[in-house]
């Protein structure tokens, strides 16, 4: 059975408070160019990054961000988030970018908070309780074969996985939601550890609450709060094309 969620109701209400911050931090900044503080990092990075921290460490959590690393490791529930998946689409107003918010305590993820900023699409779930979009129950689409999945891919494969067809939309954690949610039937990294925590936490426990299966290529842990760790994460509708994307990936001799 899944290990209770401690105060569920408060890391529910933080994270949206910390989603509603980013959105206003957003709405006020007039500059999403890049900052030239590092490679990809934008000034609307920056600014939703610092409200949705503010906010967090004002509800008692820790938070490990991809702007800011890590704030406050001795509490006991930390956020992982990142304020703007998705950054370069943001900047060019390309339509697919979000905040990715994931509660983890000492079982392991507990609440997941995933926004679409474009449209206002929110995902979220709680650990054992399923998961939902704009507050209705969602499933993963059963797709179990490799040749009639859409399939959404963080990357360039070296060729032809042998899906029905593909999209490279820029932003993993609404790829991995859309795997949830039925939109997409799997989710392929075909890069070899170049996404961080916070590029897929919150939407692997919408995922694996939507019944979705989600690991990472290499048979590590996901669920990792160092800020330079990097995984391949890997999703399926089903376990079946979970297995079949998987096999793709140059970790097990594929050619992704």
């Amino acid at each position: 059975m899944p290990a209770p969620i401690e105060r569920a109701d408060h890391l529910v209400a933080a994270l949206g408070d910390a989603a509603a911050a980013i959105a206003q931090a957003l709405a006020a900044t007039p500059d999403w160019g890049e900052a030239g503080t590092r490679d990809g990092q934008h000034h609307s990075d920056l600014a939703a990054d610092a409200a949705a921290v503010a906010v967090l460490d004002d509800a008692g959590l820790g938070v490990l961000s991809e702007e800011s690393g890590r704030h406050r490791p001795e509490r006991a529930v930390t956020v992982v988030l990142d304020p703007l998946d998705g950054s370069t689409n943001a900047s060019r107003r390309l339509s697919w970018w979000a905040t990715s918010l994931c509660a983890v305590d000492e079982h392991g993820p507990a609440v997941a908070l995933v926004v679409d900023l474009r449209h206002g699409t929110r995902w979220t779930a709680r650990r054992g309780a399923g998961a939902r979009r704009d507050g209705e129950p969602i499933r993963a689409s059963g797709c179990t074969a490799l040749g009639e999945a859409i399939v959404g891919l963080n990357g360039v494969p070296a060729g032809h996985g042998g899906w029905a067809q593909y999209r490279a939309l820029g932003a993993a954690a609404l790829d991995l939601c859309a795997v949830a949610d039925g939109t997409l039937d799997g989710f392929l990294d075909a890069t070899t550890d170049e996404l961080g925590v916070w590029d897929y936490l919150g939407a692997t426990l919408v995922c694996r609450e939507a019944g979705a299966t989600v690991t990472d290529a290499a048979g590590r842990d996901l669920v990792v709060l160092e800020h330079g760790a990097r995984r391949i994460p890997v999703a399926g509708a089903t376990g079946d094309l979970h297995a079949a994307l998987g096999r793709l990936h140059p970790e097990h001799g594929g050619s992704a």
